[in-house]
C-alpha cells in the first residue's frame, strides 16, 4: 500500500485558504463571480448576441425588444412531449418565486421548430406556462440564426409532417439587458436553485 504522508497544518491551512479563493475570491473584472455555478467554454462572452424572431401577436421583434429586464431563455417546442413543458414551468415557477423577493424577470420561450410553431401557436404555449412568458418563432433562418448565437442544438427526426420529435438541448440561459448572457441553467436545477442564483446576479448588477 502507498504511503501518503499526512498534511501540515500550515499545508492544511494554505490548501483551504486557495480553495476559498477559487470559489469565493472576487475576479478581476468579474462582478458576478461569486454567482456563478458553471464553467463557460470560450467565457460568458461566446453565448448570446441579436436575434430577430416573431412574437405570439406575429411582429417581428429583436432581442433589444425583449431582454428589457433580467430574462430567462429556453429554447425547445411547443410539441415537445414532455421535457420542455417541465423545463419551461420551472422557470415560470422560477418567475413567482422572485416575485415574491420584488425581482422581475422575463420568461422567454424560442422555437426551434418553425414549420409547426407559428406565432399563434408559440403565443398560446408561452401564455398557457406563464402570463408574463415571452413566445418567440420565426423562419428557419431566424431560428437558426437565434440557435447558433446561444450556441444551441436542435435535430429534427425523420417523420410524418405533422407528427416527429426534434432531438434538441435542454439548457436555460440567464441574459441581463446592459451584460448579455451571463449564466445556465440545466435541466435539474430546481426552481429556487434557478432563483437563487438569478437572484444574486441581479442584486450584484
Amino acid at each position: 500500500m502507498r504511503y501518503i504522508a499526512p498534511l501540515s497544518a500550515v499545508a492544511i491551512v494554505g490548501l483551504l485558504g486557495g480553495v476559498w479563493y477559487a470559489t469565493q475570491a472576487p475576479k478581476d473584472g468579474d462582478d458576478f463571480a461569486q454567482c456563478r455555478a458553471s464553467q463557460i467554454a470560450g467565457g460568458a462572452g461566446s453565448i448570446g448576441g441579436p436575434f430577430e424572431l416573431v412574437n405570439g401577436q406575429g411582429q417581428t421583434v429583436t432581442d433589444k425588444d425583449v431582454i428589457t429586464e433580467p430574462s430567462l431563455i429556453y429554447f425547445g417546442y411547443t410539441f415537445c412531449p414532455d421535457v420542455c413543458p417541465i423545463d419551461t414551468a420551472r422557470n415560470a415557477e422560477a418567475v413567482d418565486v422572485l416575485a415574491e423577493r420584488n425581482i422581475s424577470i422575463t420568461p422567454v420561450f424560442i422555437s426551434i421548430d418553425p414549420k409547426r410553431d407559428t406565432p399563434e401557436v408559440v403565443g398560446d404555449f408561452a401564455e398557457n406556462l406563464h402570463e408574463r412568458m415571452i413566445g418567440l418563432t420565426g423562419s428557419p433562418e431566424q431560428v437558426k440564426a437565434a440557435s447558433e448565437a446561444y450556441r444551441t442544438y436542435y435535430k429534427a427526426h425523420d417523420g410524418d409532417d405533422d407528427y416527429y420529435l426534434v432531438d434538441h438541448s435542454t439548457f436555460s440561459y440567464l441574459v441581463m439587458p446592459e451584460a448579455g448572457f451571463v449564466e445556465f441553467f440545466r435541466r435539474e436545477a430546481t426552481a429556487q436553485d434557478v432563483a437563487d442564483t438569478v437572484a444574486c446576479f441581479v442584486e450584484n448588477s
